[in-house]
């Protein structure tokens, strides 16, 4: 098979841009699906975060635009914010050459008034949750009457989360006749059921998970009790020292208990569930990328939408009750070609969630001693901290204004700045921790576009 993007029909502003951006060798979920895709087929793709698939489809989609049409003519709706907010980016990165494109986000969370706005505007790709595209169509806000494409992306997950109905509305708006495209990263009985109501002969695909095995060291801890499990967890952080860990958790009120009690003992921890506000959420994610909080606890639908090559290790504090689940969350460590560690902790109870992992990876996994640590191993310290200032794309701020205001006159080094998140009504920049409380004061005695904003320090 031919894995280059060149041998594919695409437009030429697509393959022009592409080449710009040094994207010469599709992905194996690129490879299988991309071609179907161009042909206008149905498409049901097995593939997880960070295996390329936004571009898998983005390129179809934007490879049968109208530019001259200014209407709605494909939608990709996704569990998330953060995911909707990630589709939307790498869109317009891969549209960079296609002039006057508009792709819209929709998502819930934020104010209707913005929204409504864009919308009175128009827009040629939506991109949103499925709950907020719900509402505007209910309120007539949107005209889906030249729909081409649809996508669902990361479909398990959207059913997970209970979106069911609301997808099953928005599709009662769009045409008979268009292009359905499903990723996601899991398959339950679910996704066949959905595709057997809203898909026309698909074509399923399954591409093999791109992070190499050998390059994520697999451990298994059986415990008696849930002293005994805290008390592992701890152990292996002490042990390992990950500066990025994920701890996954089955349950929303286990992700509260178990970062209070790793906080409690000087462990950088914080936790993030379906219970946490979009503002709580955006900032959790954001704190937890830019490396200013080491332990994310959490849930696996919570974490959607966080895609992060450098992740140490990955602890699975319970089993997984789904075998395909339990392959997805220790995937997220030893990406990029670094190494990764997955540590899991099981009871005697959770032998059948055992067998049913080593059935399905055909694998065996033998319980192994919980490691020694030295009496004097002391809980990971982040080296960044994360300010948040209240002004963000809406008041026209750009990450060059805050870099520039912090290492202009006076200011600290560009080298101690790290990631510069922007929002719609707010922004968040890390820096190294030795020098947050000048970060601080630059910014807050400084101008951002001839304005004072407020600004404090994420905690």
């Amino acid at each position: 098979m031919n894995t280059n993007f060149s041998s594919l029909p695409l437009r030429g502003e697509l393959l022009d841009n592409l080449a710009s951006l040094n994207f010469s060798t599709m992905t194996p979920i690129q490879a299988q699906s991309l071609p179907l895709v161009l042909s206008g087929k149905d498409v049901i793709a097995k593939a997880r975060t960070g295996s390329g698939k936004t571009a898998a489809f983005g390129l179809g989609i934007l490879h049968n635009l109208d530019v001259k049409r200014f209407r709605i003519q494909a939608m990709v709706l996704c569990p998330t914010r953060e995911l909707a907010d990630q589709v939307a980016k790498e869109l317009r990165k891969l549209a960079r050459q296609i002039h006057n494109i508009k792709i819209l986000t929709l998502c819930g969370g934020v104010p209707f008034g913005p929204q409504i706005g864009s919308l009175e505007h128009g827009a040629h790709i939506l991109v949103g949750t499925p709950g907020r595209i719900e509402d505007h169509l209910v309120k007539g806000r949107i005209d889906l009457s030249e729909l081409n494409t649809l996508v669902l992306d990361e479909a398990d997950r959207m059913l997970e989360m209970g979106f069911q109905s609301a997808i099953d509305a928005v599709l009662d708006y769009a045409p008979q006749d268009r292009q359905t495209l499903l990723y996601s990263a899991t398959f339950p009985r679910e996704i066949d059921e959905m595709a057997a109501k809203v898909m026309r002969k698909p074509e399923k695909v399954e591409a093999e998970e791109q992070h190499d095995d050998r390059s994520i060291s697999q451990h298994f801890y059986q415990v008696d009790s849930h002293a005994e499990r805290i008390e592992a967890l701890k152990t292996l952080l002490l042990k390992h020292q990950p500066r990025s860990c994920v701890v996954f958790c089955n349950t929303k009120a286990e992700t509260v208990d178990i970062a209070d009690a790793l906080h409690f003992d000087g462990f950088s921890a914080i936790e993030i569930n379906g219970d946490l506000e979009q503002r709580e959420r955006d900032q959790t994610l954001v704190r937890f990328a830019n490396k200013s909080v080491s332990v994310l606890v959490a849930t696996d639908v919570a974490a959607r939408g966080l895609d992060i090559d450098e992740l140490d290790m990955v602890v699975n504090y319970q089993l997984s009750h789904d075998p395909e689940v339990h392959v997805h969350r220790v995937g997220r460590t030893g990406r990029a070609g670094n190494q990764g560690v997955a540590c899991s902790l099981f009871t005697a109870k959770d032998a059948h969630k055992l067998i049913a992992l080593e059935d399905y990876t055909n694998a065996q996994y033998e319980p192994e001693t919980l490691p020694s640590v030295d009496a004097d191993a002391r809980p990971v310290k982040p080296s960044m901290v994360t300010l948040r200032i209240d002004g963000g794309k809406k008041q026209k701020v750009r990450a060059g204004d805050i870099l520039g205001a912090l290492t202009g006159k006076n200011g600290i080094q560009g080298k101690q700045v790290g990631k510069i998140n922007l929002f719609d009504f707010c922004a968040y920049v890390a820096v190294e921790k030795s020098v947050s409380r000048a970060a601080l004061n630059k910014l807050e005695r400084g101008n951002l576009k001839g304005r004072k904003f407020r600004v404090w320090l994420c905690k």
